[in-house]
């Protein structure tokens, strides 16, 4: 959960240097509560766990949550700042993003155990890697424990143990997220379609890797679907990987089959963007 302050610019500044930015926009984020958003606007139940500072953002974050009907039940306070995202925004949709953690990295172990009702009811668990590691990983295995489908957001990367990646249903990189984890640059459909493999072996069910503008790329250890992107003119595409996420559980739940998802995942996203 991280509240971000959006700096539209034409350039980053130079070390030394101070410019002006075109403008700034001010917005409720985070990898997790976005994703959790796109899923109940799409009209699945949604719970958040997450931990927000006892601060103005941490209000706005939860406020914004229960305004698209998330429900904020094991959402914890926590004595540090809430989260918090700055984000450089360019002409042409490309994104930097520099992140505080604060209350993020306040989450325990025991906050998920506290939510181990929900979990136990619920047919998909959703993580992201804003959160400290060892919850991530007790998290997942949790979920399992309870027979849930868990997909993994990893982002931002850092690696978890193999026990770990075995648990995992869906593992869903961009390509920066990709490289990272295949340790080789990947750019291109075909470096990509390269690395499936070696990806896939790691984990369960699917594969997935956005390329952005490029489209994206689901595998199943079969099949390979190479989804291409929607044409719409793009505004800004903060959160557009969040929305396919959530679009990838409505589809999960509802039967899609994967090529089916990807493409609705791909149209969702797409509207993000504008």
């Amino acid at each position: 959960l991280n509240y971000d302050i959006v700096l539209k610019q034409e350039r980053l500044a130079e070390i030394g240097e101070t410019i002006t930015v075109d403008g700034v926009a001010f917005c409720a984020g985070g990898k997790g509560a976005n994703q959790a958003v796109q899923c109940a606007k799409l009209g699945l139940e949604t719970y958040m766990i997450g931990s927000v500072g006892n601060d103005h953002f941490g209000t706005k974050l939860i406020d914004s949550l229960t305004k698209y009907k998330v429900k904020t039940d094991y959402i914890g306070l926590a004595q540090t700042h809430t989260g918090l995202g700055i984000v450089n925004s360019f002409p042409d949709g490309r994104l930097l993003s520099t992140i505080s953690t604060g209350a993020n990295y306040s989450l325990t172990v025991e906050d998920i155990e506290r939510a181990e009702t929900i979990i136990k009811e619920s047919q998909i668990v959703i993580l992201q890697l804003e959160i400290p590691k060892e919850v991530v990983e007790f998290s997942i295995k949790l979920a399992k424990k309870h027979n849930c489908y868990v997909i993994v957001n990893a982002a931002p990367s850092y690696n978890l143990s193999e026990d770990s990646m075995a648990l995992i249903d869906c593992f869903v990189v961009n390509e920066a997220e990709a490289s990272f984890y295949a340790n080789q640059e990947i750019s291109t459909v075909e470096g990509a379609l390269q690395v499936c493999d070696s990806l896939f072996k790691q984990i369960g069910d699917l594969l997935i890797i956005t390329l952005g503008e490029k489209g994206s790329l689901l595998y199943d250890g079969t099949n390979t679907f190479c989804i291409s992107p929607e044409k719409v003119n793009v505004v800004e595409t903060t959160g557009a990987g969040d929305s396919y996420i959530g679009a990838i559980a409505y589809g999960l739940i509802n039967g899609l089959s994967k090529e089916e998802m990807g493409k609705f995942a791909s149209k969702v996203s797409s509207k993000t963007v504008t």
